[in-house]
């Protein structure tokens, strides 16, 4: 039997290329999204890869949502964090509702997820969890705060729960994109992503499938040495 793969924000941008490959690598996988029903419906007519509505920045949904795809589709296995938003503002202008949106999507749903599934990885002896970080994650980014903290937060999360997964053959790690080509980016004015694109010593943004392959490598059976690390995919523009 595949292992059944969860990928949260799974069905557009990085998150669907991270379905893709996990598909390609042998995983059931299945993805979830928040409230783009034409898109999710498209995605899976393309790929097969179905699509289960829920908020992950709700913690009774996670836990119902969870157990229903376990009953219809089998017991996750493999689970990608990669769901986030973004609410940029300077400090002066970011609204607490700003910054609690944020938090919640993004760091508070990595806590929502690992908990509905840590229980069942832990019985079974075995789990793979990556949770998707930012380069403004570990540098920082003007007008960021709430979304800095969040993937900042995400990091250590990671190192504190790989420690507490390793007894039991669960790895837990975290990748940590730099300036991807996708639909957000390419929405930055073209002087804006030039000054950008100028910094990255390779030279270009990266892509889906630049991110998607950390991924699948850190998901692997036999990956299982690999636990509580950052896997920074950003083209050498922050190196630490």
């Amino acid at each position: 039997m595949a292992r059944v793969a969860l990928v949260t924000g799974g069905q557009r941008g990085i998150g669907a290329a991270i379905s893709e490959a996990l598909q390609a690598a042998g995983r059931t996988v299945v993805a979830s999204y928040a409230g783009n029903d034409a898109a999710a419906q498209a995605f899976t007519e393309r790929t097969g890869i179905v699509c289960y509505k829920f908020d992950v920045g709700d913690f009774e949904a996670c836990i119902a949502s969870v157990a229903k795809i376990e009953a219809e589709v089998g017991p996750i296995e493999v689970l990608v964090n990669n769901a986030g938003i973004t609410r940029d503002a300077m400090m002066r202008k970011l609204s607490r509702q700003m910054w609690d949106e944020v938090i919640d999507t993004n760091l508070g749903s990595c806590y929502n997820m690992c908990k509905a599934v840590w229980d069942g990885m832990s019985a079974r002896k075995f789990g793979r969890i990556v949770n998707i970080g930012s380069i403004n994650g570990q540098a920082g980014q003007l007008g960021q705060v709430n979304y800095a903290a969040a993937k900042s937060g995400i990091h250590g999360f990671t190192k504190a729960l790989a420690l507490e997964g390793a007894r039991n053959q669960i790895t837990v790690n975290a990748v940590a994109p730099g300036y991807v080509d996708t639909e957000m980016v390419r929405a930055v004015p073209p002087d804006v992503l030039e000054k950008i694109i100028a910094r990255i010593p390779r030279g270009r943004l990266g892509t889906a499938h630049d991110i998607a392959r950390g991924v699948a490598f850190l998901t692997a059976d036999d990956a299982d040495f690999v636990t509580g690390s950052t896997l920074s995919i950003n083209g050498g523009q922050h190196m630490y």
